[in-house]
């Protein structure tokens, strides 16, 4: 008998939560974050590696990014794969360290990340709907197959609504911390 597992559709809003999560961290504020370096990789030993992997990243100052390389032959490569990021950031070399100053966000640039923002947000709205739409499309098939029974199914079906609901709230919260940050000067 197949039936509808309200945690494993619970696990995958999540998914989309956090895939937001990840994708609003790697946006630039006007602060530093360690985590807006997070999309860069390095070729380094012959695989591109995530830049965590082969440098501390810390945020020393609030317009300021340091990256400690840990190798010093990387040094050079770390470099050019910050400079050729789509990120814009121009770091200074002082030995094995990369001082990555953030230059102050203008008004079109700021409006520019709130709209990428959105973007994501509603990324992460429709995966919550596909979420819900195959919870929907299982418990009718249920229903129709006689597996469960119509108050059963209408049941399950709102506590699906609430679910997605919950979700996408959390979602627009989420937007909206994210765009009152990029905004404030």
């Amino acid at each position: 008998m197949a039936e509808l597992d309200l945690n494993e559709l619970k696990r995958r809003m999540d998914g989309a939560i956090s895939s937001l999560k990840s994708d609003l961290g790697g946006l630039r504020t006007g602060r530093a974050s360690p985590s807006l370096l997070d999309p860069i990789t390095v070729e380094a030993y012959g695989n591109q590696m995530p830049l965590n992997q082969v440098a501390n990243v810390t945020a020393p100052e609030a317009r300021m990014v340091a990256v400690t390389v840990w190798d010093k032959q990387m040094v050079g490569k770390v470099e050019r794969a910050i400079r050729e990021s789509s990120l814009g950031l121009n770091p200074i070399t002082d030995g094995q360290t990369l001082r990555i100053p953030l230059p102050e966000l203008n008004e079109q640039r700021r409006k520019e990340l709130v709209k990428v923002a959105q973007q994501y947000g509603e990324g992460a709205k429709i995966a919550a709907r596909h979420v819900r739409r195959d919870g929907m499309e299982t418990l009718k098939k249920l229903e129709k197959d006689g597996e469960i029974g119509q108050d059963d199914s209408r049941q399950t079906s709102d506590r699906v609504q609430k679910m997605t609901d919950d979700t996408i709230a959390e979602i627009e919260k989420m937007l909206s911390v994210k765009e009152a940050e990029i905004m404030q000067v």
